[in-house]
């Protein structure tokens, strides 16, 4: 753990590679703990020292935000006390809202990275900035009506959220211990929600971000995921989009193979780019 005044932060180290190894640092979505990278990290096989944390609000990671401030900058801020942590620079990949989270910590430019890995960010700010009007009120009916819902009382009312990014039936058939850590947790992932629409991408931002880039996303996910990983994949200075064949939004548990190639060859790439 790292102990701050506002509250501690999750840090927890997975040793491998020898001292000349990359340091990748590995960020969680919402309703998880770092616990959630164990299958990419056993796909990595060893040879990068990974480092694992939560958001706020999950995991041992406290809570600091609150209704009136849900500014994606109080995660921003977390993710890099770990980079500091860990030692830069480093090779930062985020799931879901932890990729959206590694996006602003990119964009703020405030810690040194080696490259950036977006598995399926929740990017409804991107969509807005080019017109995609259509992908964009999906997200918000959906986010909005799953927050109606739970402030009408049902405990389960992310259930929905769920299953629009894991396909109908995905909650019910998760573990029921899982399940009830996703229910305990609503209040955090609907500060989520707040904290990813306020997230501007400004297209000139994502153009000048002089960093080696890729986005991910499944290829039977959600058309709006999709679209919204595809759209930063293409506007990112140095970014490439890829699709993971057969995955939908849970990628790193569905897909841990895949993932994990997908940051061995980013890893490489940006070697090879320093090299050059």
């Amino acid at each position: 753990m790292i102990d701050e005044p506002a509250g501690p932060i999750e840090y927890e180290e997975h040793g491998g590679g020898g001292s000349d190894a990359p340091t990748v640092v590995m960020v969680p979505g919402s309703c998880s703990t770092g616990a959630a990278w164990r299958p990419v990290i056993a796909a990595l096989g060893g040879h990068c020292r990974c480092v694992t944390t939560s958001l706020l609000g999950y995991g041992g990671t406290a809570e600091r935000r609150s209704s009136l401030d849900a500014s994606i900058c109080h995660e921003a801020a977390i993710v890099e006390t770990v980079v500091r942590r860990a030692g830069g620079p480093v090779h930062l990949v985020g799931h879901s809202f932890g990729g959206l989270v590694g996006l602003a910590v990119a964009l703020r430019g405030r810690v040194p990275l080696a490259s950036l890995t977006i598995a399926e960010a929740p990017a409804p700010g991107i969509l807005r900035e080019l017109g995609e009007a259509e992908h964009y009120g999906t997200f918000r009916r959906m986010s909005d009506a799953y927050a109606a819902d739970f402030q009408a009382g049902n405990a389960e009312a992310i259930a929905a959220m769920i299953d629009f990014y894991g396909g109908q039936g995905t909650y019910a058939g998760w573990p029921e211990r899982v399940r009830a850590y996703a229910v305990r947790t609503t209040p955090s992932n609907l500060l989520d929600w707040a904290s990813a629409y306020g997230c501007r991408l400004p297209v000139a931002a994502l153009a000048a971000l002089d960093l080696p880039a890729l986005a991910l996303w499944g290829g039977d996910s959600h058309p709006a995921a999709r679209r919204a990983n595809e759209l930063l994949g293409l506007h990112l200075k140095r970014g490439r989009g890829l699709a993971i064949p057969g995955a939908a939004h849970f990628m790193i548990a569905t897909h841990p193979q895949e993932v994990a190639r997908a940051i061995r060859d980013r890893i490489e790439t940006s070697a090879d780019s320093l090299a050059a």
